[in-house]
């Protein structure tokens, strides 16, 4: 049996019309392209240190941007490695010139690396401004005996106005 032309007609024009749909990838592409250099242009490369409120930095002009490792805090009466509060102030007695709880802690930290490079391991201090030099000495004192020499102290970027 023969089918008119007009028949054939519909039959092509329904099949045509009635395709199962597809995934236009280009256009999916081309978000996910848009995406990725949106991201790359607005990610940010400055570094940010963790600090509370309570410590407030000393200021400086310096240009060269901070780097990210071991962080020890001076908050309120308690020194902190890594935001953990290892010793406080007043079990610090005035004739040590080490600091007993950040020196376990430090041993422990320096003990989970193979190799400790010959200039030391790096450190970054963060005290407040008005911290006294006897506690920073002890402080810093500490960390080298730990194989910690390569110490920073945590400033404030001074914001110029120009």
């Amino acid at each position: 049996m023969k089918t008119s032309r007009r028949a054939r007609m519909r039959k092509r024009h329904y099949s045509r019309m009635h395709k199962a749909g597809g995934l236009n990838l280009v256009s999916l592409m081309d978000i996910f392209t848009i995406l990725v250099f949106f991201l790359m242009v607005n990610s940010s490369d400055v570094k940010v240190m963790q600090n509370n409120a309570d410590v407030a930095l000393p200021t400086s002009t310096a240009k060269q941007e901070a780097v990210e490792n071991l962080t020890v805090q001076i908050s309120g009466q308690s020194i902190l490695v890594q935001g953990r509060e290892v010793a406080t102030l007043d079990g610090i007695e005035s004739t040590d010139t080490r600091i007993a709880g950040l020196s376990e802690e430090l041993a422990y930290r320096r003990s989970r690396w193979d190799d400790v490079p010959e200039q030391g391991l790096e450190i970054t201090i963060m005290a407040a401004k008005d911290t006294d030099y006897r506690l920073l000495r002890r402080i810093m004192q500490t960390c080298v005996d730990e194989q910690f020499r390569q110490v920073r102290l945590a400033v404030e970027a001074e914001v110029s106005n120009g």
